[in-house]
């Protein structure tokens, strides 16, 4: 017989809390990475002005905004939601969309045709790197045909992209300044690797059960090069722990998966499992 997944009392409800302080600096840190962005380029100084947007990119969708999706933080909702939506405007993107979609992955997956936001998972790897131009204008289609009730906002969170993607073309074709417009630029082109790095890579949709369905991925240069976000197989067991936990939970969470004979994805040296305290069982 199968032995039950761990509950997540029995790995430790810690994994669920992060302390305050973090927490402030996950949230301070993309206002300041696109403050940078300005500061940086203002002077000149175009190299750490890109490197600044293309880790606010990474921050928001795959970390904080990520974590206020799923209300980790257990802040206010109204904070929370206040929060995620000013977060992913600074990458002329809508929380809101972002939210509905994301929540509606975790119910839906692995169905093919009612989850957009996995969508580039199903196809080949030209189709989801096809899919990345027009993947957050799906996500808020979607959203707004589905949620009725949410267009409101929905359409408040559009109309301040459109209203600061137009001031930004405006300063540009009247030669004020080209900063906002480049920055415009590179947001959008950060948009076209979301589909291949989220989807495409992480899932494996024709898995048989929940565990085989999201890759499992292991080693020191895979941490490193993904910063320790590569714990997405855990993340779907257990979306209530931010990722700043994520290693952690992986950690404790090995025993299991590795008795349960879910397979490796090692990109480098170093440990990929504690040792299995029990047999497989059918």
């Amino acid at each position: 017989m199968t032995p039950p997944r761990p509950s997540l009392a029995e790995l430790g409800r810690d994994l669920t809390r992060v302390g305050r302080g973090r927490v402030v600096a996950a949230l301070v840190l993309p206002f300041l990475l696109a403050g940078a962005y300005f500061a940086f380029a203002s002077l000149g100084l175009w190299l750490p002005a890109v490197g600044c947007v293309v880790a606010l990119s990474f921050v928001t969708y795959g970390s904080v905004s990520h974590d206020l999706v799923h209300r980790c933080y257990r802040l206010p909702r109204s904070v929370n939601d206040a929060l995620l939506t000013a977060i992913e405007l600074l990458l002329l993107r809508s929380g809101r969309a972002y939210r509905l979609a994301h929540l509606n992955h975790h119910t839906r997956y692995p169905d093919p045709h009612d989850d957009p936001e996995a969508a580039g998972a199903h196809g080949t790897l030209w189709q989801a790197v096809c899919g990345g131009p027009f993947f957050f204008a799906g996500l808020w289609l979607w959203a707004a045909r589905r949620y009725p009730r949410h267009r409101p906002r929905l359409l408040a969170e559009a109309g301040a992209i459109a209203l600061f993607a137009g001031a930004a073309a405006t300063a540009a074709v009247a030669g004020w300044t080209v900063l906002p417009a480049v920055y415009v630029g590179l947001a959008y082109l950060g948009t076209w690797v979301v589909p291949v790095v989220t989807a495409y890579v992480p899932h494996s949709p024709r898995g048989g059960t929940e565990l085989f369905q999201t890759r499992r991925f292991r080693g020191r240069l895979a941490r490193l090069v993904a910063l320790d976000h590569l714990y997405h197989l855990e993340h779907h067991l257990y979306p209530a722990v931010p990722h700043q936990n994520w290693p952690e939970l992986a950690r404790r969470l090995d025993p299991y998966l590795d008795c349960q004979g879910v397979p490796v994805v090692r990109i480098g040296t170093g440990p990929g499992g504690a040792a299995c305290a029990t047999p497989r069982t059918t």
